[in-house]
């Protein structure tokens, strides 16, 4: 409308708290996140497992009943739970490898960052924001399937199991959110510096699998066991190991591990932030 007629007012109602305001980039992510029938065919599948452990849970409680107890009964404890969480984890880093990239390049590539940041939005609001998908999406297929499987398996073994199993769950939490954040920060790091999604999806399982192929190159030539310190799923699993109380042999002590996973995630965080930006100096 012309200026001159005075008819402009400003908005007078109510604003949004500053605390929750990184949720509206949560939210337009959100929409255009399962448009891919592929995406969301994955994600069901990433239930099929965790359906057939409940399956299991309650089978193994009822054996009783079909005299089948020494036949085929096994134990429900930290070895169970623990696999639970390496096979489910696997699944969400396919699915990262499928929704991370498309996060925070298309900003980028667009030069939609100077939109976001010249508005009261602060860098890291904005990275909680879109890490904030990734966060919730994992953890439909982690630690909130395994913990409907421990507290099913509390209710047919009795509280007293529960109470003393009850670090299994604070496992299943911790040792989810470990690997969710470490993953989540490494794919929208590769995102941020590669700007095309299918290369950052690619460069993604490299990095996973070549970290390990490197580690272990490392090992050999060097006779030692710090080259684990490069490969983030064997830092995640010494951790796992840890918190699942597994007797296993660990290649390097959970000290050093949660040493490497905190390194490892400041450095994704730092390249973050190099690209985070409202404005971007070409030379």
């Amino acid at each position: 409308m012309a200026v001159y007629k005075r008819t402009y007012r400003g908005y007078s109602g109510t604003a949004t708290p500053a605390w929750s305001r990184f949720l509206v980039l949560f939210r337009y992510s959100r929409q255009n996140l399962f448009r891919s029938k592929l995406l969301a065919t994955l994600l069901n599948l990433c239930f099929i497992f965790p359906i057939l452990c409940l399956l299991a849970i309650y089978a193994n409680d009822h054996l009783s009943a079909l005299g089948l107890v020494g036949q085929f009964k096994f134990k429900i404890d930290g070895h169970f739970f623990l696999f639970f969480l390496s096979f489910q984890s696997s699944l969400a880093f396919i699915l990262t490898a499928f929704i991370g990239p498309g996060l925070v390049s298309p900003d980028l590539a667009n030069g939609a960052l100077t939109l976001y940041l010249c508005r009261p939005i602060t860098r890291n609001e904005y990275l909680a924001g879109k890490m904030s998908v990734l966060a919730i999406v994992l953890s439909w297929v982690t630690w909130i399937p395994g913990l409907i499987l421990f507290f099913v398996q509390a209710s047919l073994s009795g509280w007293d199991w529960m109470l003393k199993n009850f670090w299994i769950a604070t496992g299943l939490v911790l040792g989810s959110w470990i690997w969710i954040l470490s993953i989540a920060l490494l794919a929208l790091a590769l995102s941020a510096w590669v700007k095309w999604r299918i290369a950052a999806g690619a460069l993604l399982l490299g990095v996973l699998f070549m970290g390990a192929g490197f580690a272990q190159a490392i090992n050999r030539v060097l006779q030692t066991q710090q080259g684990y310190l490069i490969d983030i799923s064997k830092l995640t699993n010494i951790i796992w190991q840890d918190l699942f109380h597994d007797s296993a042999e660990r290649a390097m002590p959970a000290g050093e591990a949660w040493l490497g996973i905190l390194l490892f995630a400041g450095l994704c965080y730092y390249l973050l932030m190099k690209k985070i930006r409202a404005n971007e100096v070409v030379r």
